[in-house]
């Protein structure tokens, strides 16, 4: 396990905490003092009340939880939150209803989960020419089944 220092910026935040031994995904906790109403359509900022600092090399994806997803019909209205390692604010999550009936978020409610990864940093360099492969420029469905 690799220790990942948080920050709570409000009394009331809850600790991303994994959901089974071997989640992939820590949840991340509604902080709020009321509950919050986010009508069909619509996307209200959810704070989490907590900060992070993650280890330089590593990037913090926030993704829907399947559940909350699933069966409210709310997730990230970003599809997947990009949380850059220098980053040291306040995590929020975007929640967009894509349900047809208001959807209300209650207070320490997991809303969304994080997931730690290792990323690339690529120096662009422009060319005239790519290497060849079978695929070459196929695109959108280019790989399916004929």
């Amino acid at each position: 396990m690799t220790k990942i220092y948080f920050k709570k910026l409000d009394e009331k935040a809850v600790m991303p905490t994994y959901g089974s031994e071997y989640a992939a995904g820590a949840d991340l906790y509604a902080c709020m003092d009321e509950a919050v109403v986010i009508e069909p359509g619509q996307t209200e900022f959810i704070h989490t009340g907590i900060a992070i600092e993650l280890p330089m090399g590593t990037v913090g994806l926030v993704y829907a939880r399947s559940g909350l997803a699933c069966k409210k019909g709310l997730a990230p209205a970003n599809k997947v939150g990009v949380i850059d390692c220098d980053y040291r604010g306040e995590l929020m999550v975007a929640l967009h209803n894509h349900s047809d009936k208001p959807i209300t978020v209650e207070p320490k409610e997991r809303i969304a989960q994080l997931v730690i990864m290792p990323y690339i940093c690529g120096e662009y360099i422009e060319t005239e020419e790519l290497s060849d492969t079978v695929r070459g420029s196929g695109g959108f469905g280019s790989t399916g089944t004929k």
